[in-house]
């Protein structure tokens, strides 16, 4: 299997949770190890931004004695693991990056961390991410800049760069993001880690900042979801976070269809990388030819087909929608501001963000347009593979406004936010989405690819994903860890 290893730094969540339960390792011994690890390799990384050590080391001892008595014991129990600092975490401070939330610390967990605690996780800490998560890149005024473990001087993504960081750095074998534009998978592509965007619903992020600590809605288009280093712990953990919200659970349970296929060779898979609005680096172009190519090798039907959508149309309708989800963390001030204002072309987040609601009605149509066409496309193909970003990991960049930023895809420029118009292609839609590692870069640089697939079919994304990293080699620790 690919997410073997033979160092508990690198083991898996399903290993490193058997070799609890048999007693070969304590929870205990783990997290020690952990915090020691971090202490020693963490410095110019800068992934882990606070920890629960004390608390933590308690709940390891007590897994330890729930081991010991032979009780049952649930899938991730006395496995040490942190989680992105825009979950709230009772009794850890919470900021997401915002200076306003420096102090903050929640009385409840978030509902996703609640379900990795009640699966036996032992939380220990969490990892850095931009300031309302809402960057490609991790930094803020509070904890800094975090650095990708292939390259310090380069990013490892946004939101959950953090997470990621983690995970390739072997501080932890599974995390927790968010994504509304590419914040699990951006991250998962650039540190050459798996994670995966659940379909729009399934798992509740009540609990997440933004919005504002106390908010109810979920954000449209927001979701939040596993991160790894192996697909097999992608789904184990999907299994543990899938679930009806707070409002809901009184009258229904979520029970998601099996993959479409288990054999590779009963697998449809289309292809989609070539749109000249976004065009993508010849070493990622060559990453997913590769990919594709060994997939057709093992028995699949590939082919290069796309939805009946024009990609601008599609990405043009995100970028509304996203601004308007976004919108909820400025004040009625601000938006008037913004309504006032002369030119806001290119400043993603906050172009849309002033709309009438029968703008955002008619926006919302044309999702809905949208949906009922992959849907028709996904009668005829189980999966498609995608670009997760047009490059690998480019090196920090902190200027402002952040839309005056470039992009270098080989010889050319592109605007930074071009960088989420792949992810905007498929999240508006609510599809899942799965990331995994297809190549590396003549710098070292890791290279994902993007498996999207029907609504509510989760399974299949994750299950097309064990193929891919079985032919293409998945997740490889940095040099030096």
């Amino acid at each position: 299997m690919p997410c073997m290893a033979h160092d508990y730094a690198y083991a898996s969540t399903i290993d490193t949770a058997a070799a609890i339960a048999r007693g070969d390792v304590s929870s205990a011994e783990l997290l020690e190890a952990t915090l020691a690890r971090i202490e020693r390799l963490d410095g110019p990384i800068n992934a882990i931004v606070r920890l629960d050590s004390e608390r933590a080391m308690a709940a390891a001892r007590r897994a330890d004695d729930a081991v010991a008595a032979g009780e049952d014991l649930p899938p991730l129990h006395g496995v040490p693991i942190s989680i992105k600092d825009s979950f709230q975490t009772e009794g850890l401070i919470t900021t997401s990056g915002a200076p306003e939330l420096a102090d903050f610390v929640p009385s409840t967990d978030a509902n996703p961390v609640r379900r990795y605690r009640d699966a036996g996780a032992v939380i220990f800490a969490k990892t850095n991410l931009p300031i309302w998560a809402g960057d490609a890149q991790s930094y803020n005024e509070i904890y800094g800049t975090t650095a990708n473990p292939y390259d310090i001087e380069r990013t490892p993504g946004g939101s959950s760069g953090g997470s990621a960081a983690a995970l390739a750095a072997g501080y932890t074998p599974l995390e927790l993001g968010s994504d509304i534009g590419g914040s699990i998978r951006i991250p998962s592509h650039m540190c050459g880690t798996a994670g995966h965007k659940p379909s729009y619903g399934i798992v509740s992020a009540l609990g997440q900042i933004p919005g504002t600590p106390g908010t109810l809605t979920q954000a449209d288009i927001a979701v939040a979801g596993p991160m790894a280093r192996c697909v097999d712990d992608l789904e184990v953990a999907l299994d543990v976070l899938v679930g009806p919200d707070d409002w809901h659970a009184t009258a229904y349970s979520l029970d998601l269809p099996p993959a479409r296929a288990i054999d590779v060779k009963e697998f449809r898979v289309a292809t989609w990388w070539e749109e000249p609005s976004c065009p993508i680096t010849n070493e990622t172009r060559q990453a997913l030819e590769a990919t594709a190519a060994a997939l057709a090798e093992a028995g699949a039907t590939v082919d290069h087909a796309t939805p009946d959508i024009p990609f601008d149309k599609a990405v043009s309708t995100f970028e509304q929608l996203l601004s308007a989800a976004e919108a909820a963390t400025w004040t009625l001030a601000e938006l008037d501001e913004m309504a006032a204002r002369d030119n806001l072309q290119g400043d993603l987040g906050i172009e849309h963000a002033a709309m009438r609601h029968r703008q955002w009605l008619s926006a919302n149509e044309r999702r809905l347009q949208q949906r009922a066409r992959w849907r028709d496309f996904f009668t005829k193909w189980d999966v498609i593979l995608l670009p997760v970003t047009p490059t690998p990991a480019f090196p920090h960049d902190h200027s402002r406004p952040a839309s005056s930023r470039l992009l270098r895809v080989d010889d050319i420029d592109l605007p930074y936010f071009h960088q989420i118009r792949w992810m905007g292609l498929t999240g508006v839609s609510y599809l899942p989405a799965t990331v995994v590692r297809v190549g590396t870069s003549n710098q070292g640089l890791p290279i994902g690819v993007q498996i999207a697939g029907p609504f509510l079919e989760d399974r299949t994304t994750i299950q097309l994903a064990r193929h891919v990293e079985e032919v293409m080699g998945g997740f490889s620790p940095p040099e030096g860890f």
